[in-house]
């Protein structure tokens, strides 16, 4: 199921117009994406294995800009978000980053692919009730963020992409605040460069 909505929404994408092709045009974005919370650590989460409580749901917008480039192949940004969570709990967050992204895939010609290691702060207006209920323990409004992310864009119209992320909250073992647990989700978006 999830493939057929990626190749829906890549055939959804190619009918936008494509102004410029030059790398000017992609020095800044704008991404939005939802993201559903999952019960199991960091390497659990990335490898899928974790289960999804689509009990605790939330909704991202996310604005990046380009601030370097390393031998054409790594882009450095700075990006901020602003999350809604929409069910489960009820608050805000505010994330602020940096990351790196890896431009040169062999199959860019096919399916332009990045992917993106991100980490940064991580500012909720409450305590994650999530955060909780899975381990145990009391969190803190001010955490650690991480994210890993791919996008993909038709090579035609790379102004438009695809975008699946890992959302990571955490006290780094316990150098924020004291904190040992984390908050994990798996979201899909559509990101527009410009």
């Amino acid at each position: 199921m999830p493939l057929q909505i990626i190749i829906f929404l890549l055939f959804f994408l190619s009918f936008f117009p494509s102004f410029a092709h030059s790398e000017e045009a992609r020095e800044r974005h704008i991404t939005v994406y939802g993201a559903v919370m999952t019960d199991g650590a960091l390497p659990e989460t990335a490898f899928l294995t974790a289960s999804f409580d689509r009990e605790y749901r939330f909704a991202t917008v996310a604005a990046g800009k380009k601030i370097g480039n390393l031998f054409d192949r790594i882009d450095f940004e700075l990006e901020g978000q602003i999350v809604k969570h929409i069910a489960g709990q009820h608050h805000w967050e505010f994330n602020a980053l940096v990351v790196a992204r890896w431009l040169r895939f062999p199959w860019n010609d096919i399916i332009k692919t990045s992917f993106a290691v991100g980490e940064g702060l991580s500012l909720a207006t409450e305590t994650s009730v999530f955060e909780e209920k899975y381990h145990g323990e009391e969190t803190n409004t001010f955490l650690n963020y991480l994210m890993f992310e791919f996008d993909f864009a038709l090579p035609n119209n790379p102004r438009w992409s695809l975008v699946t992320r890992l959302h990571h909250r955490s006290g780094v073992y316990g150098l924020f605040n004291g904190v040992d647990g984390a908050s994990n989700a798996i979201g899909l978006g559509i990101r527009y460069h410009f």
